[in-house]
């Protein structure tokens, strides 16, 4: 009886075998090949929000490389083109016209927002931009890590700047 089975369990997978090679040949199915439509280089912002340092000096600087991460992902270096290092804020409501005052938060002297720009090449689909074989898109969780540091942000912004066919 259990030689019954076995001999049933393969038949079966050989039936699949052939019937997803009939589907794949027939070109119901689409690869990934073929759902890129273009390559375009792209900048995409990554917001690192109550960064804790213990310095008042930023340790990403522009001109430097930066190694990320997507979902737990390694994917490459990119270079870094631009960064926001700013100290954390607070806004104060006001009895004037103006209603509000925006000021540094002195309760979290160590902690920043910083705004990192980073740059790389992007296959274009119909979902949108895919970098390392993984979707960018703005909201997405990335790790940004470098010789001295590794941040966890957000993907804010992102702009495509050259396209070419592929």
């Amino acid at each position: 009886m259990n030689k019954k089975i076995v001999d049933i369990i393969i038949i079966a997978g050989l039936i699949l075998a052939v019937f997803v090679g009939i589907i794949t040949a027939k070109q119901m199915h689409s690869t990934a090949s073929k759902q890129i439509e273009a390559t375009s280089k792209i900048e995409f912002d990554v917001f690192l929000r109550s960064v804790t340092l213990s310095s008042d000096e930023c340790p990403i600087r522009v001109g430097e490389k930066t190694f990320i991460s997507i979902r737990n992902v390694p994917y490459s270096d990119l270079d870094i083109i631009g960064v926001k290092f700013m100290p954390k804020k607070v806004v104060l409501p006001l009895k004037s016209p103006k209603g509000y005052i925006v000021a540094v938060d002195e309760g979290q002297y160590d902690t920043y927002d910083i705004v990192v720009r980073v740059t790389d090449k992007a296959h274009i689909t119909k979902d949108g931009a895919v970098v390392g074989g993984n979707k960018i898109k703005m909201g997405m969780p990335i790790t940004l890590e470098g010789k001295m540091y590794k941040f966890t942000g957000s993907v804010s912004d992102m702009k495509f700047l050259e396209e070419t066919g592929e």
